[in-house]
């Protein structure tokens, strides 16, 4: 994750001793997802906690998850704030990547959290983040089209049909997880971009994932909703959390961290307290 001393220097962790992070994967095939954006909040969110947590973004080519949190480190030593920032490193897909996706995670010893932002393919780098994983998070649009990613539905009564590649997939992570250690992998899918025009869309879409979620073993949490706002925050690195930084905060941002508390807390990760996030 960057170099070991700029990790030390972010986290305020000593790294040499102490038990190892748990691992959180952002992982979806589509794009539009909001998955990158959701990847920073959350860490982000850790970070402003007093969590020691780091990132690892795994696409090399776009680097959206490196690039908000460089925007984020200029922006803070342009104009004097303390924004509390997690360690940042890419990793790039090419021979060895694998043992240095190990070697980093090994390095990260005494951090709380370690998020990994895969890429929107499929990748032999992602699968293997997706095996090391203790939370599993897959962000979808509220809709049919991102649903296809984890189900088929019957196109008459959108009743659920078979669980699709991805959710195969997951299946395939999580049975490797525990043939490597026994551990459990709690596998979040986030419902981004709800609308409350589409009620009947949004109802339907729900109704196939509360039945996919009960075949394949996930559970379903409230996301982040389309906002301008986040389209606004990357090119200064900003998030909902960092109000001092913010001014032209208004009720849109309330609602909106409102969101994102929710979204946290129904991650349900270790060590959380949610009054960590109090204004």
């Amino acid at each position: 994750m960057g170099e070991t001393p700029a990790i030390r220097k972010v986290s305020g962790h000593n790294m040499a001793l102490g038990k190892a992070p748990h691992i959180i994967v952002l992982g979806n095939e589509k794009g539009g997802s909001g998955k990158s954006t959701t990847a920073v909040h959350i860490g982000v969110a850790l970070a402003h906690a007093g969590f020691g947590t780091a990132m690892l973004d795994l696409d090399a080519r776009q680097r959206t998850t490196a690039r908000y949190l460089e925007n984020r480190t200029a922006f803070a030593a342009k104009h004097g704030h303390n924004l509390p920032t997690p360690a940042i490193a890419v990793i790039a897909e090419m021979p060895g990547a694998e043992a240095e996706l190990a070697q980093r995670l090994i390095e990260a010893a005494g951090l709380d959290f370690v998020i990994i932002d895969t890429p929107g393919r499929d990748s032999a780098l992602g699968r293997a983040a997706l095996a090391r994983a203790d939370t599993i998070i897959t962000p979808i649009n509220d809709s049919f089209v991102d649903l296809d990613l984890i189900g088929q539905v019957d196109p008459d009564s959108f009743a659920v049909r078979k669980p699709s590649f991805y959710a195969e997939l997951i299946w395939d992570a999580r049975r490797a997880r525990a043939k490597a250690d026994g551990g459990q992998v709690d596998w979040v899918v986030l419902r981004n971009r709800l609308s409350a025009l589409e009620a009947r869309n949004r109802k339907r879409v729900g109704a196939a994932l509360d039945e996919l979620a009960r075949r394949v073993g996930f559970r379903t949490v409230g996301g982040l909703s389309e906002r301008v706002i986040f389209r606004e925050f990357f090119p200064r690195g900003l998030t909902l959390l960092d109000k001092a930084a913010l001014k032209d905060f208004s009720l849109s941002h309330v609602g909106a961290r409102a969101e994102l508390r929710a979204l946290i807390a129904g991650l349900k990760l270790p060590g959380w307290d949610a009054k960590r996030l109090q204004d």
